[in-house]
């Protein structure tokens, strides 16, 4: 499916779950639709299953948003006691459309719980209490964390997903890989191609990126990155150069931003530092991922950056927000959009694009791993492979299985869509705006 395709299902107000491979431009096409919500005045809950992916798009927890918490289910005692919280009230209630991005991470039993307390909170038994649920993400990617020897119960064996009547939006264009070997080799990880994934694996091992070129490394195991990060700026016979990070609003949600930021509190440069934006500027040229090294400093003491491209932006701060309600700002932070480079974990990368990266994938510990880990490539060429197992090459059996029943379930949204006439489209998108 085209991205104009899934916005016009989008517009017509029809619950939506939006997938495709890393690259498809998953992000890209919600931060469209959630721009023409606000211009339209339809209030609209921006939301993910991890801190990080909430940031990328302005938005929250869906844990913190619902009041669900680290809670996997939940009783009808307890969303009674949630519904004495008159903030928690106020802003379920006046939710018109949930977004949740990165659902794969999600648990079944926590999607019925989140359609349950919408639904107690909306005075409702429409699923999520009549609100249009749009879904984004890739069950390709890393699932939710289960105990161990557990079974993966993705979010569409759930019961609110199968009496929400979703449309499934598979988006079949790539915005991100630059080259065909790297789409192919994620195509083959994708289809459970193994022996052929490794061949083409196999001729990258110890030959990609042999320059000096900027390299950001990888780790499957949470290492202490920034022990590694420091351990390399200290290497630099150059000045250090501070800056602190600013916040306003509630204690509590400030909290919760300066957690899932990728920024530090205290981001220590120096001129020859490795440093990787985490934040998107299109007008200024970077993106989440973009690499490259401080050159310099200007008078303001900011720092001037050479991406891997050659292109040199002068980096500004920028601020991470998180609204109410009514779209007033109730917590902010302020901070340069960088981070040092030279280490990153494989569950932190996600969502991110990278030039180029050394990986280590001979630890893999969970199917997926190794897929996001390649995924976050823009070329094979960018890519140093130290090591690999063979999980690395795994994807999750139910995600198989899943992907074939997806295809065919957005093939079929798109011939419903092409039945339409133009202005049956257009008087649809009309009504649900009104």
């Amino acid at each position: 499916m085209k991205q104009n395709e899934a916005l016009d299902i989008l517009k017509m107000g029809q619950n939506v779950f939006l997938t495709g491979s890393p690259g498809s431009g998953k992000t890209f096409l919600l931060n469209q639709y959630i721009e023409y919500l606000k211009q339209h005045q339809k209030n609209v809950a921006v939301t993910a299953s991890t801190g990080i992916a909430a940031t990328h798009m302005n938005g929250t927890t869906i844990h913190s948003w619902s009041g669900l918490g680290i809670k996997e289910t939940i009783t009808d005692p307890e969303i009674r006691r949630l519904m004495t919280r008159k903030y928690l009230l106020k802003r379920i209630r006046a939710a018109k459309v949930l977004i949740i991005d990165e659902v794969s991470m999600l648990k079944a039993t926590q999607f019925d719980a989140l359609d349950k307390i919408c639904q107690y909170f909306k005075t409702s038994f429409l699923p999520f209490g009549g609100m249009q649920v749009v879904l984004s993400g890739d069950f390709f990617q890393l699932p939710p964390i289960q105990r161990e020897g557990g079974e993966i119960n993705f979010i569409n064996e759930s019961v609110a997903w199968n009496n929400m009547d979703i449309n499934v939006c598979y988006l079949d264009e790539q915005h991100r890989q630059k080259d065909k070997n790297l789409s192919l080799l994620l195509d083959h990880i994708r289809d459970n191609n193994i022996e052929v994934s490794k061949e083409i694996l196999a001729s990258q091992k110890n030959n990609g990126n042999k320059s000096d070129d900027i390299v950001t490394k990888l780790y499957t195991h949470n290492v202490d990155v920034d022990n590694i990060n420091n351990l390399e700026l200290g290497k630099i016979n150059e000045a250090e150069v501070a800056y602190e990070m600013t916040s306003i609003g509630q204690a509590e949600i400030v909290a919760a931003l300066k957690k899932s930021c990728l920024s530090p509190e205290r981001l220590v440069l120096k001129k020859g530092a490795q440093v990787m934006f985490i934040k998107n500027n299109f007008d200024l040229g970077y993106v989440n991922g973009t690499q490259g090294r401080v050159i310099d400093f200007d008078a303001m003491q900011m720092p001037i950056i050479q991406t891997l491209g050659g292109k040199i932006i002068k980096a500004g701060r920028a601020s991470w927000t998180i609204d109410n309600d009514a779209g007033n700002v109730v917590a902010e932070i302020n901070q340069l959009p960088l981070r040092l480079a030279w280490a990153i974990t494989v569950h932190k990368s996600q969502g991110m694009n990278l030039d180029s990266a050394e990986i280590d994938l001979s630890r893999c510990f969970i199917e997926g791993m190794g897929y996001v880990a390649l995924s976050r490539l823009s070329t094979l060429a960018g890519l140093r492979l130290i090591g690999i197992n063979d999980l690395a090459f795994y994807v999750n059996e139910k995600a198989l299985l899943i992907d074939k029943e997806f295809k065919q379930l957005s093939q079929n949204a798109v011939e419903s869509l092409q039945a339409m006439t133009g202005e049956k489209i257009k008087k649809l998108q009309e009504r649900f705006i009104s």
